[in-house]
């Protein structure tokens, strides 16, 4: 349950840090609308290896793997 919690503060951080850092890559060289769409697959594309990752961990705690 602990873990939880962890990947969880550690995850959100990570994709509000993901998504400021696309914001300052792209913001004003690209359209507003532009510029969400990249946010919103980058910061999917990172959530999704964030819960890769996190499976994995837990995986390899529980000696699955």
């Amino acid at each position: 349950m602990f873990e939880i919690l962890i990947f969880t503060a550690a995850g959100v951080g990570a994709l509000f840090i993901t998504g400021y850092a696309v914001h300052m890559f792209v913001g004003g060289l690209v359209s507003t609308e532009t510029e969400n769409q990249l946010i919103f697959i980058v910061c999917g594309l990172t959530a999704c290896a964030i819960a890769y990752m996190a499976w994995d961990v837990v995986q390899r705690r529980s000696g699955r793997k």
